[in-house]
């Protein structure tokens, strides 16, 4: 479960430094979830969920000179006021990406683990990439919607006093994309519901528990995950963003890419490219029809019975091929029969 974003009138974390709680036991039993999920032989290791993880905890822990680098944890809280008034796409970015204690931050990515793997693992690393993208910027997006609307019924305080972070309004968006299509139930406190509505009973029992957490980035990542659901059945094909990611991706693999072609040119000595290989492998038996030369070891094409490198007959049709040349005397083809073979097969 993705534990709320923390909000109130006078959030108590707002003041110096970053503002976050020191490790206290919870983030080595983090670390070895992810060891598990990560370290397992055979293990997928999806990449995008590894560097969502990385960089939520990388904001979290500061370590190091990144401490005096990053911007303090009330620099980037979701206040829609600030964000509306003064443009402040900080706030409305990274809110998401940063924690108010330790336990806020264990069950974040506790959750990110489970749901990411999984989703990254159906969608692909490309889809996953752009659905947390799409998910993270409508759900701040509705938030502030909501906000608005909000102070328009004559109801202020979530929209001049609420400071909220978390990763929390992306994961119950990426909840309801994992169990859209899903026929499974799930247990939530002895009552048994479809998964398909798992992210709404949650979103009530996390209110009814914790009262302090912020109701509507709750439920404006849930409402992301639907418009995510609506946008993807509405529009056909790869959405922008995802053919965006996937360029850049092919942008970032093309040295890696030119370098291994500058290795394979160099191919090993004995090596023809257009009409064969020769070397010791096991070309004969690879069910392709190609026969080795036992004078040259050159592999050759089914479609001939003399090789191609020295021009000797093929051993196990040298009888065949005698009784198909017993006009020419031995069977055997002259030297002149040889060369002018020979001119054919390379001017073609």
């Amino acid at each position: 479960m993705g534990a709320g974003m923390s909000s109130g009138r006078r959030p108590s974390f707002y003041g110096g430094g970053g503002g976050v709680g020191r490790p206290r036991g919870m983030l080595p039993l983090l670390a070895l979830q992810v060891l598990l999920e990560y370290g397992r032989a055979g293990a997928s290791r999806p990449p995008v969920t590894a560097a969502l993880l990385a960089a939520n905890a990388l904001l979290y822990l500061r370590p190091g000179s990144l401490d005096a680098l990053l911007p303090s944890l009330n620099r980037v809280a979701f206040n829609p006021h600030l964000i509306i008034h003064y443009c402040d796409l900080t706030r409305f970015f990274l809110s998401a990406f940063y924690h108010l204690s330790e336990t806020h931050f264990f069950f974040n990515m506790s959750s990110l683990l489970w749901k990411g793997i999984q989703l990254e693992m159906s969608m692909g690393s490309v889809e996953f990439a752009s659905m947390v993208a799409a998910l993270l910027g409508m759900s701040q997006g509705i938030t502030l919607l909501l906000s608005k609307g909000l102070l328009l019924f004559g109801n202020d305080e979530a929209y001049y006093d609420q400071y909220a972070v978390g990763f929390s309004g992306v994961l119950f968006g990426m909840k309801v994309v994992l169990n859209a299509w899903s026929d499974d139930y799930v247990f939530l406190h002895g009552v048994v519901i479809p998964a398909k509505y798992a992210a709404w009973a949650e979103l009530l029992l996390i209110q009814a528990f914790i009262p302090g957490t912020s109701l509507i980035g709750h439920l404006g990542g849930i409402l992301a995950g639907l418009a995510y659901l609506w946008l993807k059945r509405s529009f056909s094909g790869p959405d922008p963003l995802s053919l965006l990611i996937s360029g850049i991706g092919k942008v970032v693999r093309w040295p890696v890419g030119f370098v291994q072609k500058l290795l394979r040119s160099g191919r090993p000595q004995g090596y023809t490219p257009s009409r064969g290989r020769v070397g010791r492998g096991s070309a004969r038996e690879n069910g392709q029809g190609i026969w080795r030369c036992s004078a040259c070891t050159y592999d050759n094409s089914p479609s001939t019975d003399i090789c191609e490198m020295c021009s000797s007959t093929r051993e196990d049709h040298a009888f065949s091929r005698r009784q198909h040349l017993q006009a020419g005397g031995n069977g055997e083809p002259s030297v002149e029969e040889i060369r002018r073979r020979r001119l054919e097969r390379f001017s073609r």
